[in-house]
């Protein structure tokens, strides 16, 4: 019997199965690298997980490196894949030194760091709001150029954290030094770029908001599925709701898929799953928020994009990680429906009792799953600080109108109760 292949699969929380799944479908056994906030014990029962490989990245990414080369030297595994944004340099780092598939490491700092994305976008003459780089929480008079509203926001973000509308003068001061005290706490990682860590102030898009999830192999870019976000207006960008497909005209489709494909090669990404986020100005000019070189959300966008475009994305992704071509290269996917992700809000925050009417939820024949991924006593920092959603709730549907209305229904159902402050 021929060996399975191995891949090492980095960060992927073990509680968002889709990953899990789509390698047990593919034939892939995986070594996971628990996330920091991951246990070893919920690592190990994963489908397809044949070894729990703890390495600490955030604290101590050389000595990881090492035991990765190590473990790698005894016992050679054919991929490695980040499963989570900020892995991704490290993937990298690993995927060149074991000679693997992967992203060259300057293209993986590129999408690591949204002012690079952003001055590679205009040199590819691709369409990106004003923005200014500040060097500094003192430095926030930098971005009084800019025309207001703005956005302030890290450079190395992720899911919303420490990205704030700011309105005027008044509030950027405070803005900026938010976002900047998040960006020390959160984001810095030992190892990383002295320069890794900063803040972004930035024009703000009016228009609705878009992703679209992508594959990539030699270059080749497919656009697996183009999902709606949904009108995001601020102060803080709290995503809540996503469905697939976006219904838009073909045109607007078109010009979203054009301009992802051109971020690409702007950004020089070759290999692997990507999510971008785009915003549609008068809501059919797409311009291109950011990119992230891994699958979108942990796992939840590989579920839309199976239902709503065909695809198993976080299998191609795999694939493509082993060094093989995607299978929707040769062929055709069949969508199968409409789907929808419903992240139930934080709210105010707080240390969380219970989350009232999940269980009715679970028993809805149009839910596939809900996952949680924190539970009672669990403490929640509202935004613009992030550390986590109480609930997730995937659905399948005829239409996305029909989409629209579970959403509404769950927006009524579902809320958090928080211990109350003392």
């Amino acid at each position: 019997m021929p060996q399975r292949p191995k891949i090492v699969l980095v960060g992927q929380l073990s509680s968002f199965p889709w990953v899990f799944e789509s390698a047990e479908r593919a034939g892939i056994d995986l070594v996971l690298v628990p996330r920091g906030d991951d246990s070893v014990e919920s690592a190990g029962r994963a489908k397809s997980v044949v070894e729990v490989l703890p390495l600490d990245i955030d604290g101590d990414p050389e000595s990881a490196l090492s035991t990765l080369v190590e473990r790698f030297r005894r016992d050679p595994f054919d991929g490695i894949m980040p499963g989570n944004e900020k892995v991704v340099p490290f993937v990298a780092r690993a995927a060149r030194m074991l000679g693997l598939p992967g992203l060259p490491e300057e293209v993986a700092a590129v999408v690591r760091d949204k002012r690079s994305m952003r001055r590679l976008l205009r040199e590819a003459g691709l369409g990106a709001p004003g923005f200014v780089s500040l060097d500094g929480p003192d430095r926030w008079a930098d971005a009084l150029t800019l025309r207001f509203p703005v956005v302030v926001k890290p450079a190395n973000g992720y899911s919303s954290l420490g990205v704030v509308r700011v309105d005027d003068k008044d509030q950027l001061v405070p803005a900026v030094a938010r976002t900047w005290e998040l960006c020390e706490t959160e984001l810095r990682q030992a190892g990383g770029p002295a320069d890794g860590v900063g803040v972004l102030v930035e024009e703000y898009l009016d228009g609705p908001e878009v992703a679209a999830e992508s594959l990539v192999h030699h270059g080749r870019v497919r656009v697996c599925a183009i999902e709606w976000k949904g009108e995001m207006t601020g102060p803080y960008f709290e995503e809540t709701t996503v469905r697939a497909p976006a219904q838009l005209p073909a045109d607007v489709l078109a010009a979203i898929e054009a301009e992802v494909i051109g971020a690409h090669h702007a950004f020089g990404v070759t290999e692997g799953a990507t999510h971008t986020e785009l915003r549609l100005i008068g809501g059919v000019r797409p311009v291109l928020l950011e990119m992230a070189a891994r699958i979108g959300g942990a796992g939840v966008n590989h579920y839309l994009t199976h239902i709503a475009g065909g695809i198993d994305l976080a299998a191609e992704a795999l694939r493509i990680h082993l060094g093989q071509e995607p299978v929707c290269w040769s062929q055709e996917p069949v969508p199968t429906g409409h789907a929808a992700a419903y992240s139930v809000p934080v709210g105010k925050g707080g240390r969380i009792v219970r989350v009232h009417g999940l269980d009715a939820v679970r028993a809805d024949p149009r839910v596939d799953q809900v996952v949680q991924t924190v539970g009672p006593g669990a403490l929640l920092r509202p935004y613009p600080d992030w550390a986590g959603y109480p609930a997730i709730v995937l659905s399948h549907h005829e239409s996305d109108a029909a989409a629209v209305e579970f959403r509404d229904h769950l927006v009524r159902t579902l809320h958090v109760e928080y211990e109350e402050e003392s």
